[in-house]
C-alpha cells in the first residue's frame, strides 16, 4: 500500500446535491431557503451576532453601572510592604525601573503608595501617585518623596 493508493471506502463519498436546479431533483424552487425574508435572497450574509430576528442577546441582559473608560489602573503597595520589599530585595530607592527589575510590576504599570501599615526604614521614593498619609509616613522616617 502507497499513499498514491489510498481510496476512501466504498460508498463513503456521495456527489454533492445541487440546489435550484428545478423541482424534479428534490431541491428546486426556493433551493430549501424557504419563502421570503432576507435569508433566502441572493448575497445574503449574516451579521455577527444576528439571532435572525430574535432580540439580540447583548440587548437582551440587563446594563448595571458604569464603566469609566479612561480610568488610571495602579498598582498599589503598602507601607508594610514596602517596608518587606526594601529589606527582601536590598532596595535603596523604591522606583519604577527597580520594581520593574525585580519582576514586582511590568513595564507600563504604574504604582500608588498607600498607608497601611509601618515604615521603619528611611527610603527614596519616586512613584506615579501616593496617598498623604503615606507622604508623611515616609518623611517622619527620613526618606523623601518624588512623584513621576
Amino acid at each position: 500500500m502507497n499513499l498514491h493508493s489510498l481510496k476512501p471506502a466504498k460508498g463513503a463519498v456521495h456527489k454533492e446535491k445541487r440546489l435550484g436546479r428545478g423541482e424534479a431533483s428534490g431541491k428546486g424552487g426556493t433551493a430549501t431557503k424557504g419563502n421570503k425574508g432576507i435569508q433566502s435572497r441572493a448575497g445574503y450574509a449574516s451579521k455577527r451576532g444576528f439571532e435572525g430576528g430574535q432580540m439580540p442577546i447583548q440587548r437582551r441582559m440587563p446594563k448595571r453601572g458604569f464603566k469609566n473608560n479612561n480610568r488610571e489602573e495602579y498598582t498599589i503597595f503598602n507601607l508594610g510592604q514596602l517596608d518587606h520589599l526594601v529589606e527582601k530585595y536590598g532596595l535603596q530607592e523604591f522606583n519604577l525601573e527597580t520594581l520593574f527589575m525585580n519582576g514586582l510590576i511590568n513595564r507600563t504599570a504604574k504604582v500608588k503608595i498607600l498607608a497601611n501599615g509601618e515604615l521603619k526604614t528611611k527610603v527614596t521614593v519616586k512613584v506615579n501617585a501616593i496617598s498623604e498619609k503615606a507622604k508623611q509616613a515616609i518623611e517622619t522616617t527620613g526618606g523623601s518623596v518624588e512623584l513621576v
